[in-house]
């Protein structure tokens, strides 16, 4: 009697998702694919490919080493190729949702080049207006001073790649404070946040070599963790983690 029910409540449940793991997931995928799928758009052929491909553990033991041994055929080909076509799609459309994600948590205003101030006033309005979560990156320069010009191409080309950081440059002679930026002191670089002063470095071109570049400014102010992480290689760690889930 007992045998009788389970045998009974076995046949009743055939057909749901019952395996468990990686392989028993997909399998119940394309069980699934096929009952959703309309019937009429399927061939008698494929369908019967499905079939055998979500269920591949038989009663009959004959059935299933006849299975294992023939070969692959044109329509099952075609069939994991298609799986194959679908991942693609499921991951472009991660790497999408992650580029969104990380557009929305990267929060506040874009600025994307480096403003020129023109005056003392200027300065002061972008130190006190600038939203507090900003960091705003000031190069006091003047021309013909050596160093200067490498550090303004250089912070023009940090500026397209840190687009949440806002870079301005202003003449020492604009400021208003010419005394307190001598010529002996530029190119001088001075980081505000929240309105405060966080870091200066005054004959910055010091710290590099006789030619710089964007790279050695860049990693200068990472020593010192001012600036964010880099959009582009946010992303494209987020990339390589999803491949080495995957």
């Amino acid at each position: 009697m007992e045998e009788a029910k389970s045998q009974s409540l076995e046949e009743d449940f055939e057909g749901q998702a019952t395996h468990t793991g990686p392989k028993g997931v997909i399998n119940d995928w394309r069980k699934f694919k096929l009952e959703s799928q309309d019937s009429d758009s399927i061939p008698p052929s494929k369908k019967e490919i499905l079939r055998q491909m979500s269920s591949p553990q038989s009663r009959n033991g004959k059935d299933s080493k006849e299975r294992v041994s023939r070969k692959m055929s044109i329509q099952e080909y075609e069939l994991i190729h298609k799986e194959k076509e679908d991942e693609n799609c499921l991951r472009k459309y991660r790497r999408q949702c992650m580029q969104d994600m990380h557009q929305k948590l990267s929060f506040g205003p874009r600025y994307g080049f480096v403003y020129e101030l023109e005056t003392g006033e200027q300065f002061l309005e972008t130190i006190e207006k600038e939203q507090k979560i900003t960091t705003i990156v000031v190069h006091i320069y003047e021309d013909g001073i050596k160093g200067c010009d490498a550090l303004n191409s250089s912070l023009t080309c940090l500026a397209a790649e840190y687009p949440i950081v806002k870079f301005c440059k202003i003449k020492a002679s604009n400021t208003g404070a010419g005394d307190r930026f001598s010529l002996d002191v530029l190119p001088t670089l001075l980081i505000y946040k929240g309105g405060e002063l966080i870091s200066n470095f005054i004959s910055v071109a010091d710290q590099f070599a006789e030619e710089f570049f964007a790279g050695d400014v860049e990693s200068f102010l990472n020593e010192y963790g001012l600036l964010p992480e880099r959009e582009v290689h946010a992303l494209e760690h987020t990339q390589i983690e999803e491949e080495d889930i995957e």
